[in-house]
């Protein structure tokens, strides 16, 4: 039996790091002559994704699967905001990449019909870099995204307008202007593109990946036809490689709670808690590995659960030191960010939170409502577990994300759809009354948003069942790798 391996590289970010994981875990399980290499670039973006790749042992991985620790480059400063590091890291690994790649190739040759054949690589969107390497080695390269099929065609059309066009993709930031994106069915405004594209230090990366996805192989998607039908299509148009909606690709109930967490009483208690409320009664706010709030906003957040009266379990995280770009930390006590007094009065409707496994919550019969940053596998676990979103965008692409839920899709309400900010200072302050307002909307129990979801959920788990669109796409990768 013919076996062969394939190597992934993601960046070193919490979402994309997940999405690398458990498309490699998707792959081995899939099909038995398959093993996979997930390859660790160091230092990671943040201390979480540092925590949870350790959590990624021999005995938590499926057989044939392995990841693995590239020596960390302390030099590669990777709280650079231009968003170089991305560039200049996946460039520093090069060599250690090769190094471990060689090692494969090199066993395959020793012994043939025991050991894998190096069959190619899966690399991140913006590690794209690392594509000469597939050549050096005789192999294909193909691209995953950890973000959704409108955003490939998104960059697509950005990178055509820049390249044909000769648009100042920067002059966008403050503009009005609406834009028509073959991905999307609706005009974009201009102000939702990605925070990266709005600056010059790190358009070009953004283009450069944009130029590169079409001398991929194949195109690897965390979505599925179902949900987002229109922006595969558009894809499919015989200019760019091949599409394959894989998705959804999320974390597993039960893998979580050792992320970000040192006690397992934690998770018990949250789960307990959950367990003593009524069905579909609570709202879940939670806002990514990177989600923080100054204490005015931290406020608003306070003021608007108080008035609105609905139970509520709140994950809280601690900014960092103003300018500073770190990932969030915990506090050690609420009261010092909190209104006086507000713990006691939400006692018996609330519980606030340092840390939440977020897949497990999502699943539990208690949530009624999430609201989200709208990263992109955070809005995938909410579908598959049939939770309508309240979108509250930060940073990133979530903006976009954010519009595609709420305008295209139909399946999220909006807190607020154009707020933004910089890892490194306070965005603008969202009301008590748009919150509340908020959160109303997506703890309404029989509103048209929630029964899409609902039917979304039922769409999304038969995407991965046999004969599913998302199964039978992975059918023809796997072909596709195998008859390299």
């Amino acid at each position: 039996m013919k076996k062969v391996e394939v190597v992934f590289i993601p960046l070193p970010a919490m979402g994309h790091v997940i999405a690398a994981v458990e498309m490699a875990k998707l792959f081995v399980e899939s099909d038995d002559r398959i093993s996979a290499s997930v390859l660790m670039m160091k230092p990671a973006l943040d201390s979480t994704t540092t925590k949870y790749t350790e959590s990624l042992t021999a005995s938590t991985l499926p057989h044939r699967m392995r990841v693995v620790d590239l020596p960390s480059l302390e030099h590669t400063d990777v709280r650079n905001t231009s968003t170089s590091w991305m560039a200049s890291l996946a460039e520093a690994q090069k060599p250690h990449v090769k190094e471990f790649v060689s090692k494969i190739k090199a066993q395959s040759e020793l012994s043939p019909h025991d050991s894998p054949q190096l069959a190619g690589f899966v690399l991140d969107t913006f590690v794209l870099g690392m594509h000469d390497l597939a050549a050096e080695f005789g192999v294909p390269w193909y691209v995953f995204s950890a973000s959704g099929a409108a955003f490939i065609g998104l960059m697509l059309y950005l990178q055509a307008l820049h390249d044909e066009q000769k648009a100042d993709l920067t002059e966008y930031k403050d503009s009005d202007a609406e834009l028509e994106i073959p991905s999307l069915v609706n005009r974009l405004p201009a102000k939702l593109l990605p925070s990266m594209v709005f600056k010059r230090e790190s358009l070009p990366h953004f283009l450069g990946a944009a130029r590169r996805l079409k001398h991929a192989r194949g195109i690897l998607i965390n979505t599925f036809k179902e949900l987002e039908s229109h922006a595969i299509n558009s894809l499919s148009n015989g200019e760019i490689p091949p599409v394959y909606p894989l998705g959804p690709i999320v974390r597993c109930k039960g893998n979580s709670y050792d992320v970000g967490s040192n006690n397992i009483n934690d998770y018990k208690e949250i789960m307990q808690w959950l367990d003593d409320q009524p069905p579909c009664s609570v709202v879940f706010l939670c806002f990514g590995s990177w989600g923080s709030f100054s204490v005015d906003q931290v406020k608003e957040i306070a003021y608007a659960l108080e008035q609105c009266g609905h139970r509520f379990l709140w994950c809280l995280r601690k900014p960092p030191s103003t300018g500073k770009i770190e990932s969030p930390s915990d506090y050690v006590n609420f009261q010092e960010i909190l209104p006086e007094g507000f713990l006691d009065r939400s006692v018996k409707i609330g519980k606030v939170i340092k840390w939440a496994p977020q897949v497990e919550i999502l699943g539990h019969k208690a949530i009624g409502g999430f609201v989200s940053h709208c990263g992109w596998n955070s809005t995938l676990e909410s579908i598959l577990s049939g939770v309508p979103v309240a979108t509250w965008p930060l940073y990133g692409e979530q903006q976009f994300n954010a519009f595609e839920l709420v305008i295209e899709l139909g399946l999220a309400v909006e807190i607020k759809i154009d707020s933004r900010r910089d890892l490194s200072k306070d965005g603008i302050i969202v009301s008590s009354d748009d919150i509340k307002r908020g959160l109303k909307l997506v703890m309404e129990p029989d509103n048209e948003t929630r029964k899409k979801v609902k039917e979304m959920s039922q769409l999304s788990r038969k995407a991965l069942m046999e004969d599913g669109s998302s199964y039978s796409a992975l059918a023809h990768l796997i072909e596709d790798i195998m008859g390299n």
